[in-house]
């Protein structure tokens, strides 16, 4: 028992409140910090000496405290790729790592992985989605052709300026009325636009005209044909009268006189109707298109009920012209959307969730990022919401978890305990000097 010992302990619980500060500090200033997780302070004692009759000061150390699994407060913006985790998990990102090559389109990243929960993610000058802090998010590739995403492989995103190919139309499909007593003789015309191998729009127009009661006539029209505008005839009859099949009034029945480059079904009993042509499109070949008109007997696709006027209904094609990229969104599901302006949209990754037996473990890096250690367990990488992954919530941050209110509390107990430890140096200090006058 001395009086330096006592100053020692002193001095020991002035470092540990200064330790304590520092991580209040810390918490306060990043209060505001994307992704930011908090640190506590814990206190530990040791001892010197302490027995039944004797107990020396000893000493305090303090050790921080990682609250990596509190949740933040998730809010949403207006960015489409920007993510954010409910529940436990992580991000797996990739840390750029050496200045990339002007003009090139990939960059180079730091060995090891990365995790974080700031989910700030937008496309780069490369395509890569990064965060705020430049730590690119790291996904499964999805197979375009199957959909299916290679859980075996872990890379960062890029989105591809690549545009979708053009798709020549084969398939026609006519939802509509044909009216039983029309106002006019004068054909009825409906058009469409539909696509060459190139993707260059070409107009089909079907003009129907009635022959008799139940009974029309349509005639195929591609005025930009380099063969010729007139593909062909055919005629379609509806109820069992007109067409001598047993079919509902109103339905197709049958499809008769085929023309020029024009084909027809022949009638089976709720089989498929339908006309062929082909078109001469200035492709080098000629190109086959199948014209839908529903079933035979059937009230879906083309009819000839009661009325006056055609009732259009629908009129559509398989055909796409080509397309650039005009957006990139995320599902909750974790899928990473390319969005086409040819309407089309393809899934080029999906982003899985990283979770750890202790994530408390977990060591800090700057920009609010973390590396796997011995105590944090190795890292589980599982689709979102599945065996204890969080799930993901799009057009959102996770806001830091530190709670101010909670900060200052913390802050007036450690100034507290702080100068409370500077009055135990200067009383001991008073006493040494009182014992050295005492020897004077």
């Amino acid at each position: 028992m001395s009086i330096f010992g006592a100053l020692d302990t002193a001095v020991s619980g002035l470092n540990a409140q200064a330790a304590s500060f520092s991580n209040i500090s810390d918490n306060i200033a990043n209060s505001q910090t994307v992704g930011f997780k908090s640190i506590g302070t814990s206190f530990e004692d040791y001892l010197t000496q302490s027995t039944a009759t004797v107990n020396e000061s000893g000493s305090v150390v303090a050790h921080p405290q990682y609250q990596n699994a509190l949740q933040g407060t998730i809010t949403q913006n207006s960015n489409p790729t920007s993510l954010a985790i409910s529940g436990q998990g992580f991000f797996a990102v990739s840390r750029p790592g050496a200045t990339t090559t002007a003009g090139s389109a990939s960059e180079t990243f730091r060995p090891g992985q990365y995790f974080t929960r700031d989910g700030t993610f937008s496309e780069n000058a490369n395509g890569y989605l990064v965060n705020d802090v430049g730590d690119a998010l790291n996904g499964w590739p999805v197979d375009p052709v199957t959909g299916q995403a290679n859980t075996s492989s872990l890379v960062p995103i890029q989105i591809a300026q690549t545009p979708y190919p053009p798709v020549a139309t084969s398939t026609m499909n006519l939802s509509a009325n044909l009216p039983a007593t029309p106002t006019s003789l004068a054909p009825i015309t409906s058009q469409v636009s539909v696509y060459d191998a190139l993707g260059t729009a070409h107009t089909v127009a079907l003009d129907w005209t009635q022959l008799a009661p139940n009974s029309w006539q349509v005639s195929i029209n591609v005025p930009d044909d380099t063969v010729s505008a007139a593909r062909g005839t055919a005629v379609v009859n509806f109820g069992p009268t007109a067409s001598g099949n047993p079919v509902a009034d109103g339905t197709i029945g049958s499809i008769t006189g085929a023309s020029g480059s024009v084909t027809a079904s022949s009638y089976s009993a709720n089989g498929p109707a339908t006309l062929s042509f082909t078109a001469d499109l200035g492709g080098g070949a000629a190109q086959n298109v199948t014209l839908n008109l529903g079933s035979f007997g059937s009230s879906a696709g083309l009819t000839q009920y009661a009325g006056s006027s055609f009732d259009l209904t629908g009129l559509t094609q398989n055909g796409l012209p080509a397309g650039s990229v005009s957006s990139v969104s995320t599902t909750s599901a974790g899928d990473v959307v390319v969005n086409y302006s040819n309407g089309q949209s393809q899934t080029v990754a999906q982003v899985p969730v990283v979770t750890f037996a202790n994530p408390d473990a977990l060591q800090r890096q700057d920009g609010q990022a973390f590396t796997a250690t011995i105590d944090s367990g190795n890292a589980l990488v599982q689709a979102a919401g599945t065996n204890g992954a969080g799930t993901l919530v799009t057009s959102a941050d996770e806001q830091s978890n530190v709670d101010i209110a909670s900060e200052f509390t913390h802050l007036i107990v450690a100034q507290q305990a702080y100068t409370a430890n500077t009055k135990t140096v200067t009383t001991a200090n008073q006493m040494m000097q009182a014992t050295i006058n005492m020897m004077g």
